[in-house]
């Protein structure tokens, strides 16, 4: 996934503090969509993935106009759990980097559970 950052990715508009810097939230969202893209075309008939957990440790500051790509690679199965290593890098390097837990589910019966 590649992003180009806007202010609308930033944590001073999310809220989540007051610089105008790419927000830990926006890279989550980028390494939950890497994720996903990983799987396209991988679940069966009836599913898909949800998330379930993510640890990610944000260790540079991107400005606004600065472009960062997330990868997100599958590390091991554990049942129905998939697991994937994902950073998020720029043009000077690392960013973000942690995993991402992601369990296949029955659509129709996830659905259905929720609330």
């Amino acid at each position: 996934m590649e992003l180009v950052v806007t202010a609308a990715d930033t944590a001073q508009t999310l809220g989540t503090g007051d610089v105008p810097v790419l927000s830990t939230p926006r890279i989550v969202e980028l390494c939950e969509q890497a994720a996903v893209r990983a799987l396209a075309g991988e679940c069966g008939e009836g599913q898909t993935s949800v998330g379930f957990r993510v640890e990610v440790t944000h260790v540079a500051p991107v400005a606004i106009g600065s472009k960062v790509v997330a990868a997100a690679t599958l590390e091991r199965t554990e049942g129905k759990r998939l697991v994937f290593n994902v950073n998020v890098t720029d043009r000077c390097g690392l960013v973000a980097a942690g995993r991402v837990t992601r369990v296949l589910v029955d659509t129709a019966q996830f659905l259905d559970k929720a609330r």
